[in-house]
């Protein structure tokens, strides 16, 4: 006996847009299991979501919900701008990152696997692939929490282009509030000026010695003699690491500081003292490589010729 019925091979048609026997016959193979259907017309090639699977998503928007002591940032792709910036694709990206933050869920893989709605996020997925038009990617996840003595905030720049997420401890819960302000500034300069690295710690050791290869490199080439690299290398990382960490940057809203020394000046002006101590920046579609189509060779594809 069949384990779906006409119900079932309407809802799975709804979701794939494949055609109505193309439906059933998944069904059949997969025993009536809709998630197993869908993968089974995806390797078939049929319907819309598995057209669309193959598609390189590299646009679409950057999400994120800010609580007292925790912030989750989720980046969704889709296949183009136009899309990212529709109410239906908007209404998506809202719903998984309030998902992941209700939920605890940590990657982009624990979101896939988990349950929404009373169905399989996958279902959920395919059946927004169909409705939207174009492949959907849930991409990655970052997520900060602090215990009581800290805070967290975050900015999303651009309608979703850049995300940025970071946290403070305060030494005394009651100044929380002022920093938490201070935060969101902080934030909005790390969208700005891309620090790639929280503070001098948090910069590998190897990182350090490539630059200062490099640096030698650059001296060598300008003419300096050998034996006073050693004296000029700890100014040129000193400098890199001005550069490119959070702590140490010239604070975009008042460069005679730096954005730890901002953070200090608010603590110290709410009655006590705070330190930064996590920091996460996303920026849409980096690191996917984005395919540069031919549309007349598209179109001469579709015409058979």
């Amino acid at each position: 006996m069949a384990n779906f019925g006409p119900k079932e091979i309407k809802k799975l048609r709804e979701m794939t847009d494949a055609g109505m026997m193309d439906c059933k016959q998944a069904l059949a193979a997969t025993d009536g299991d809709m998630e197993a259907a869908v993968e089974w017309l995806r390797k078939k090639g049929l319907g819309a979501a598995a057209k669309k699977a193959d598609k390189v998503a590299a646009e679409g928007s950057i999400t994120m919900k800010i609580g007292d002591h925790k912030g989750v940032m989720v980046e969704i792709n889709s296949q183009t701008d136009f899309v990212a910036k529709n109410e239906k694709f908007q209404t998506f990206a809202n719903k998984v990152v309030e998902h992941a933050f209700a939920n605890n869920l940590a990657s982009a893989e624990e979101i896939l696997e988990s349950e929404f709605e009373g169905e399989g996020f996958k279902e959920y997925l395919a059946l927004q692939i169909a409705t939207i038009g174009e492949n959907l990617v849930v991409r990655r996840v970052a997520t900060i929490e602090t215990d009581e003595n800290g805070t967290v905030n975050g900015y999303v720049h651009a309608g979703g282009k850049v995300g940025v997420l970071v946290a403070a401890r305060c030494d005394k819960p009651e100044i929380c509030p002022a920093i938490k302000e201070a935060l969101k500034n902080i934030a909005m300069h790390a969208a700005a000026m891309r620090p790639s690295y929280l503070n001098e710690a948090a910069v590998p050791a190897e990182v350090i010695e490539k630059e200062k290869e490099i640096a030698r490199e650059q001296l060598l080439k300008e003419g300096k003699p050998e034996n006073i690299l050693e004296k000029i290398l700890p100014g040129k990382i000193k400098r890199f690491l001005q550069d490119n960490t959070l702590e140490n940057q010239k604070f975009v809203m008042d460069d005679k500081i730096t954005v730890g020394e901002y953070l200090a000046k608010v603590a110290k002006e709410a009655g006590g003292s705070a330190e930064l101590i996590d920091y996460v920046r996303f920026e849409l579609g980096e690191g996917i490589e984005k395919v540069e189509e031919d549309f007349a060779a598209e179109v001469a594809k579709q015409m058979g010729k």
